[in-house]
């Protein structure tokens, strides 16, 4: 491991990579609470919500899961009550296809523990549209994978966040990282092209090298990196989390792991939660259509459904507050043109920022980032530390911020504990 890409002093790495869970009398898995009743609606659709139609959908299509993953969002692990029979689900494929969706990935929770998770990926299929799923692969043996290959999954992207060590200890599980690395063996053996998703925290970053050889071994297509968010068992272990200040190691590290994956034939994709306006954004957004972060796609271009027939703009977003509605309630075109949490970017104004990023020279076309990230910090979108710009901005005055717990999550998936944000001296300055 190169020390001057790791954020943490050895001792302290140490500790980390030995600390036990986080107590406080949490369960590991929550049992999760009843779907909430469904918000009211706006009366009627506007031009704009019947013009904007999402073109990727993230489904989590149960919170069942075979691992207990110390970064876990969703703190996954049981299922959620209530969840969407057979039947249901499949009329959610059928919604999704006359709201016009390309594309659909399905996720948990793991999604082959449900029984009809086949079903689910054939009628996506017949409906015309893409299907992929994001898995941890503790459970994808080849018959599974050949199985999916059947049924029409068109793609597999394995979550792989470190080397063996690192993986293991992020996943509570000793063996985790060889059965994830195994996963992608055997969906590339069905015929299935396969990928890696990598969450980037103080543990992961200076192992991202590896990983990238790795996938580079194996014949992946594709890398999605993004932060983890401080939500979920990841909001019980605060000094994993980056600080905004690593952002700059980060993105020391992005030309050579660009050139290097370009060179392999692997795409970059980066999460919304990484970027913004740095001198390297196009290295990382230079094939989109735009070139550059255009603001959160939620409710825009994007839409997220829980396991029990909860909609959201995005999967990522704390279900207390984002809740938009039950497909159990509504229709699915009804609640993507008319609740206001799936509303939220398409009436956004540049008064909804605050902090730095209210003053931001790229305030009107960054929009203030990962609505997830920030509102899982601060309980308010509108102002993201986790930003290139931003930190290049403050080192070169001798500034930098610090994020420091205010609280305790509850421990209820997609929970949050607060964070404050400190302006200090850079101390390297």
């Amino acid at each position: 491991m190169t020390s001057d890409l790791d954020p943490l002093p050895p001792e302290l790495r140490a500790a980390l990579m030995e600390h036990p869970r986080a107590k406080r009398n949490l369960p590991v898995c929550p049992s999760p609470a009843a779907p909430e009743p469904f918000l009211p609606l706006a009366d009627e659709a506007r031009p704009i919500d019947r013009k904007i139609r999402p073109i990727y959908c993230v489904w989590e299509t149960t919170l069942a899961c075979d691992q207990a993953c110390r970064h876990c969002g969703s703190r996954a692990g049981r299922e959620r009550l209530e969840e969407l029979t057979r039947e249901e689900r499949l009329d959610v494929v059928h919604q999704l296809a006359a709201l016009e969706v390309p594309e659909v990935t399905i996720t948990g929770g793991e999604a082959y523990l449900r029984e009809d998770w086949l079903d689910v990926v054939r009628e996506i299929r017949a409906k015309g549209m893409k299907c992929s799923i994001v898995t941890a692969g503790k459970g994808i043996d080849p018959g599974r994978a050949r199985a999916a290959k059947e049924a029409g999954l068109q793609s597999a992207s394995v979550s792989i966040d470190g080397n063996a060590a690192i993986h293991d200890r992020l996943r509570g599980v000793k063996g985790s990282y060889a059965s994830g690395v195994q996963a992608l063996r055997n969906f590339r053996d069905a015929g299935i092209k396969i990928s890696v998703n990598t969450q980037i925290n103080r543990l992961s970053m200076p192992v991202l090298p590896e990983i990238l050889e790795m996938m580079i071994d194996l014949g992946c297509f594709a890398w999605q990196i993004q932060l983890t968010i401080a939500m979920g068992r990841a909001a019980d272990e605060p000094d994993v989390l980056l600080q905004p200040y690593d952002v700059l190691t980060l993105f020391s590290m992005i030309p050579a792991l660009k050139a290097r994956a370009s060179e392999a034939g692997v795409m970059i994709w980066p999460g919304d939660n990484i970027g913004y306006f740095g001198p390297h954004e196009s290295l990382l957004r230079g094939t989109l259509p735009h070139g550059s972060w255009t603001g959160c796609g939620a409710g825009r271009g994007v839409i997220g459904l829980e396991a029990d027939g909860t909609v959201k703009g995005c999967t990522s977003q704390p279900t207390a507050h984002w809740n938009g509605g039950n497909i159990r309630e509504h229709s699915l075109e009804d609640i993507w043109e008319r609740s206001p949490q799936l509303r939220y970017t398409r009436d956004w104004t540049v008064d909804d920022l605050w902090g730095y990023c209210r003053e931001c020279y790229y305030a009107t076309v960054c929009r203030g980032g990962c609505t997830s990230t920030s509102f899982a910090l601060f309980g308010r979108a509108g102002n993201m530390p986790y930003c290139h710009h931003r930190a290049l901005e403050l080192k070169r005055v001798g500034k930098r911020e610090r994020l420091v717990a205010a609280g305790e999550a509850p421990g209820l998936p997609m929970d949050v504990a607060g964070f404050e944000l400190i302006l200090e001296d850079d101390p390297s300055a």
